[in-house]
């Protein structure tokens, strides 16, 4: 049985991508080892970064104007919506698809020229079944691998009475977990998950290696006991560990295995859902100017990763003071080549001379 696509990877991109071309009458196979596996994860997203298509009960919160914190509280005007990830994922409906429950260990893809020219492109299962479609798609992520950058985080759930901050907190930098000054530096993440919770994360945005849990563990429990909560243990808890780069822009390739990880901030979701149709159509979603930011991208996750931990406050008092359109533009606008490179010159511009100097070497990989 051939189908129009097979998508390899039943997570949030490689079912968002399915969910889509089924709506477009295509056939599709579905292949993932655990392809009926419940999500855990808690995914967000900037309101204006959705499709239309999306239904609206897929969301547990939304906050008009989450906050951060660098060296002071700064206000952002910009909505921010928290997906109840079950709700979401039962929302891409894959009724029609066939699945398979099997692992893919190879994609090939037949030449342009020769004698297999014109073959179509096989999915390689571990059982030594073959999969042939009209197109298949390699949507299982990105794999962990020495010297990959990584986002790692340790979060908690805990009842929404428990937590006295009324704060939507997108990023928290304040420096009381504990954390040493010389030592990588985390930021508080908290969200609500509905009226009644709210998960508290510590999170290492990105690093080469990357704080391990347990360390995360530790600076969180500090943090909130220095806020006035005591976790007592009985608290669901969330884990979080990813490589932040790794992807590759190409024609067979969706979501992070895709190149559509943001590499400076790790969120992805919102851009699978935003470009599924145009996927799923066979449209390319690739062309120079957003093969350009992307690498621009590449290079604020390097300047990240060059920072000195003191000076991390410092680089998002910067970010934050930008104006709203050009935050949006380098955290959401995937082709805006001219709003991304004028918002990193601008912050580039508003740092101290020696923050700018290790910047400039970041960047050039001097």
């Amino acid at each position: 049985m051939t189908s129009d696509l097979v998508v390899c990877g039943a997570g949030p991109a490689g079912r968002a991508l399915a969910h889509r071309a089924l709506v477009r009458g295509q056939s599709v196979t579905l292949i993932d080892p655990r392809p009926e596996r419940r999500w855990s994860a808690t995914y967000a997203a900037w309101a204006d970064e959705l499709p239309e298509w999306l239904d609206p009960r897929v969301f547990a919160a939304t906050a008009d104007r989450p906050a951060v914190w660098t060296t002071r509280r700064i206000e952002l005007d910009r909505r921010y919506s928290v997906f109840d990830t079950a709700a979401l994922q039962d929302s891409l409906d894959l009724t029609g698809a066939r699945i398979i429950t099997d692992r893919v260990i190879d994609i090939v893809t037949p030449p342009r020229f020769g004698t297999r020219a014109g073959e179509l492109p096989t999915a390689r299962l571990a059982s030594g079944t073959d999969v042939r479609g009209g197109r298949v798609i390699d949507a299982r992520g990105v794999p962990r691998f020495p010297g990959l950058a990584e986002q790692t985080a340790f979060g908690v759930i805990v009842d929404r009475g428990r937590w006295p901050d009324p704060d939507t907190l997108f990023m928290d930098w304040r420096n009381d977990n504990g954390a040493r000054p010389d030592e990588p530096r985390t930021f508080l993440y908290a969200v609500p998950l509905g009226d009644n919770a709210i998960l508290l994360e510590e999170t290492c945005l990105a690093g080469r290696p990357a704080l391990r849990t347990e360390v995360l563990r530790d600076r969180l429990a500090t943090r909130l006991r220095s806020r006035g909560v005591t976790l007592d243990g009985s608290e669901r808890i969330e884990r979080v560990r990813f490589p932040v780069e790794g992807g590759r822009a190409h024609p067979a390739a969706f979501g992070a295995a895709g190149a559509l990880i943001h590499p400076a901030t790790g969120y992805s979701v919102a851009a699978a859902l935003r470009t599924a149709d145009d996927f799923a159509a066979g449209d390319s979603i690739w062309n120079i100017s957003s093969r350009m930011v992307n690498s621009l991208r590449h290079t604020g996750l390097r300047a990240l990763l060059a920072l000195p931990p003191q000076d991390l406050p410092l680089f998002f008092d910067a970010f934050f003071d930008l104006t709203p359109e050009r935050q949006r533009a380098y955290l959401s606008g995937r082709d805006d080549l001219s709003g991304t490179a004028t918002a990193m010159m601008t912050i580039f511009a508003a740092l101290p001379w020696r923050m700018r100097r290790t910047l400039a070497r970041a960047a050039t990989g001097s």
